[in-house]
């Protein structure tokens, strides 16, 4: 397959001359050096075939995988592993419900969707060397597995997954930070050097299968766009074009609900009556370490609540998601991009297909805007932390059926403040100083803030710039970059201080290295990972000044118990040493980037450091090192001037396909806290040029 691969780009390149005169007037691909593919094609359906030519060509096995996922034939094709998710995807009934929501597209919905689809599926014909095997059963794919694909990404693996996995799993909480995330600003002309607004995108998300994403240019008569989207769907989620931007983050909207049910015989109590279980059967197959395949029979429960995940003696879970129904957003998405300003921008949110997620907005008129955007449900009574928890399945009142309005969710924009920022914090946080009043707003929605506090990194978001009142597009870049940790900057002081209180000699060693630390999470910086030691140590009790709601960005501060400190510090400083040799090892030589074989030293760090350049580093076994796993996937930094400037970097590659040389091509840049130049012209693609695709 590497050979094909490499053999196919030389003949592309020493033909260049002839291509060039013959492509005129047709569509086309473009991948630079970087492996984006630059579309550039005579229409609209045209361009979206060859995004998705595009997309097999650097993901074909990882798409094909996904669709399978997403028609609940995982166990056909990798064994009994796959049985929770196939049995979720035909719980919630995701093929059939795609096909109903495929059946009611029509016009440029149905057309668009319809040449995505055929791209991936010409491209799999035309080079089924480049399709493992194991997959080509798979193969003609269908708009049903695009649409299908979607509901299970989107509305299980993100807006559902939290209620999923406690009603599976009987647990009691599961950490914010291990979930996807993200960082966002939106900087107007009042608080931009310039006087043009500013945006940056920044998801965080795991660096591996559905949560990939894949960076592409979209160009075709009045259509421009430049973005990123989550592998193997038919549109750009996070993108900007000449005249306007936006990104997403996951916000703390709570459009899923867990239920719990009374069970009483062969059913359930519902206001004081019995009613029974509605039962379907499905039978999937399942492969066996012989390669046979063995049929099982899926038994599958709903309540009037929605389906019903799992029970344990006399209870049993159902989960309602919100925004199952929603069958246009692709269609959605494709208007945000084409939008001109702000208008028409807003007009394409009001649609309301998409489900969750914050929107953080800015174009060259100078307008931002931050939206608390999704299905927020209608409910009759509770706040969040009544919602959020197991709610009570015998009241008939507490299953909702409707949605808030656009108009009802929480929206700033051109805020005085000069900009809006979100790192996953409530939508109350979304500029500073504060705006909002939470009081205008159900209490359901979202949580209040005196019961949620502001996460260290999203406080680190609103420190770095909420005092800049003449920000570059340099500055913004390095404030996109920042691997500082703001809990050394809020606890570093107290913890020295408390040393020479309580001095001891190991205490005095480790607080010498601490002195000389940068207080940064740089590869080269030497103390971070001791002073990371020592604060996973402590818990919120040491906290000298613990959270308060009116004072978001500068709480908790200062250490309650300076002895204990000390104490847990020399624990801290001892694990250190025992487990690295010495006590003033480099951030980067523990924590590394490494996709494949390509492996540098890493830099940034968990959200609970508040760390703004954010990673998740995972231990190996039997390794002393670390690996990054989670967190900065795509950057981008735009500034709306008369003419678009752009930084980007895709943290992976653009690639998962064998063979492709755009597997982990940007871990240096990564790993040297560098962006790339967006080629967003013709002229810089062909200088920049690495392969070139002309459909006839």
């Amino acid at each position: 397959m590497k050979t094909a691969f490499f053999s196919s780009v030389l003949v592309v390149l020493f033909f260049f001359s002839c291509t060039e005169r013959d492509s005129r007037g047709k569509t086309e691909i473009l991948w630079d050096n970087w492996g984006v593919p630059h579309i550039y094609a005579q229409s609209e359906a045209e361009m979206y075939y060859a995004f998705g030519w595009a997309q097999m060509q650097n993901h074909a096995n990882e798409i094909m995988r996904l669709y399978a996922e997403s028609r609940g034939i995982g166990c056909e094709i990798f064994g009994e592993k796959y049985l929770q998710m196939d049995r979720l995807v035909h719980l919630y009934n995701l093929p059939d419900s795609a096909a109903a929501h495929y059946s009611r597209l029509t016009g440029d919905d149905k057309l668009f969707l319809d040449a995505f689809v055929n791209g991936l599926n010409d491209y799999a014909e035309a080079h089924p060397d480049m399709i493992d095997e194991k997959f080509k059963d798979v193969l003609p794919l269908t708009p049903v597995d695009a649409l299908a694909h979607g509901k299970r990404v989107i509305n299980i693996e993100f807006l559902g997954v939290r209620d999923l996995v406690l009603s599976l799993n009987e647990l009691e909480d599961i950490k914010d930070e291990t979930l996807p995330g993200s960082n966002s600003y939106a900087i107007a002309p009042s608080k931009s050097e310039s006087g043009n607004a500013m945006l940056v995108a920044n998801p965080h998300l795991p660096w591996s299968d559905f949560y990939l994403f894949f960076e592409a240019h979209l160009n075709a008569p009045d259509f421009n766009v430049y973005g990123v989207t989550l592998i193997g769907m038919p549109v750009l989620n996070i993108a900007f074009n000449e005249n306007l931007g936006w990104t997403h983050t996951v916000n703390t909207i709570d459009a899923s609900d867990r239920y719990l049910l009374t069970l009483d015989g062969d059913g359930y109590v519902l206001d004081g009556e019995i009613k029974p279980f509605e039962e379907r059967s499905v039978t999937i197959k399942v492969l066996q370490e012989d390669s046979s395949l063995v049929e099982k029979e899926l038994i599958l429960k709903y309540s009037e609540h929605g389906p019903v995940i799992g029970e344990q003696g006399d209870v049993a879970y159902a989960v309602r998601i919100a925004g199952l129904d929603n069958y246009s957003y692709y269609s959605q998405y494709h208007r945000m991009g084409k939008s001109h300003n702000f208008n028409e921008f807003e007009d394409a949110l009001k649609m309301m297909q998409i489900p969750m997620f914050n929107v953080v907005y800015a174009d060259k008129a100078g307008n931002i805007m931050y939206l608390f955007n999704g299905n927020v449900p209608e409910r009759t009574e509770g706040d969040w932390t009544f919602w959020d928890g197991k709610v009570d399945g015998t009241r008939s009142e507490l299953i909702w059926n409707s949605y808030l309005d656009y108009d009802e969710l929480p929206k700033l924009f051109n805020p005085e403040t000069g900009f809006v920022q979100n790192a996953n914090d409530s939508p109350w946080t979304a500029t500073y100083p504060l705006l909002f009043n939470s009081e205008d707003y159900p209490a359901s929605m979202s949580p209040q803030p005196e019961e949620y506090p502001t996460s260290f990194r999203a406080q680190r978001a609103v420190n770095l710039i909420k005092d800049d009142d003449s920000i570059s597009f340099e500055e913004l870049v390095d404030y996109k970059l920042d691997t500082g940790m703001e809990v050394a900057d809020r606890f570093l002081d107290d913890l020295l201080a408390a040393i020479e209180q309580y001095p001891d000699s190991l205490a005095v060693v480790a607080a010498n290295v601490l002195k000389e630390w940068d207080g940064k999470t740089n590869a080269e910086s030497k103390g971070a990972v001791l002073f990371a030691k020592w604060f996973d140590m402590i818990d919120d009790s040491m906290y000298a000044i613990q959270w308060d709601a009116e004072n978001p960005v500068t709480t908790p501060d200062g250490l309650s118990d300076p002895e204990k400190a000390v104490t847990i510090l020399k624990k801290a400083a001892k694990m250190i040493e025992d487990e690295y040799g010495f006590m003033d090892v480099a951030w980067g030589y523990v924590n590394r980037f490494r996709v494949g074989k390509i492996e540098y030293p890493g830099n940034g760090g968990q959200s609970i450091y508040g760390v703004f350049r954010t990673m998740y580093f995972q231990p190996e076994r039997k390794s002393y090192r670390k690996y990054a796993t989670h967190g900065d996937t795509y950057v981008a930094v735009i500034e709306f001037g008369d003419k678009v400037r752009a930084e980007v970097l895709l943290s992976y590659g653009n690639a998962t396909q064998p063979g492709s040389k755009f597997m982990g091509d940007q871990l240096e840049m990564l790993s040297e806290k560098k962006l790339r130049n967006a080629l967003l012209t013709k002229a810089e693609v062909m200088d920049n040029l690495f392969e070139r695709k002309v459909f006839k």
